[in-house]
């Protein structure tokens, strides 16, 4: 994953899921109400030995909330399932957008990855 600091054999693992899911998983992980278009979920974040390294993690996206976030940002639906995807990789390799600096860097990034595949 050039740029980002993974290996070639990096591992992972995408779903794509309805809204009751992500509402599920959003509750349960987030303790967040309702769908959300992306999930990240790091394999590493606990810092536990014995995991298989090569492995990232897993990105959840909710196709029913990117279809809307397409509408939104003027994409098709594969252009928005690629963006999430992006964007959860990037939580995957440690960016976060909690703050107003890390949230124009992580847009930043996210655009500059998505444009190598589309041109906007």
């Amino acid at each position: 994953m050039d740029g980002l600091a993974c290996s070639p054999s990096t591992i992972l693992s995408i779903s794509l899921v309805e809204s009751e899911e992500m509402v599920r998983l959003n509750r349960e992980f987030r303790q967040k109400e309702g769908a959300t278009n992306v999930l990240s979920f790091p394999q590493n974040e606990a810092g536990e030995s014995g995991l298989q390294t090569d492995l990232l993690g897993d990105v959840v996206i909710c196709t029913q909330v990117a279809e809307q976030d397409a509408l939104d940002m003027g994409y098709s639906n594969d252009e928005m399932i690629l963006y999430l995807l992006i964007h959860g990789i990037l939580h995957l390799a440690g960016h976060t957008h909690a703050g107003r600096l890390d949230a124009e860097n992580m847009d930043l990034k996210t655009r500059e990855i998505f444009g190598r595949f589309v041109s906007e």
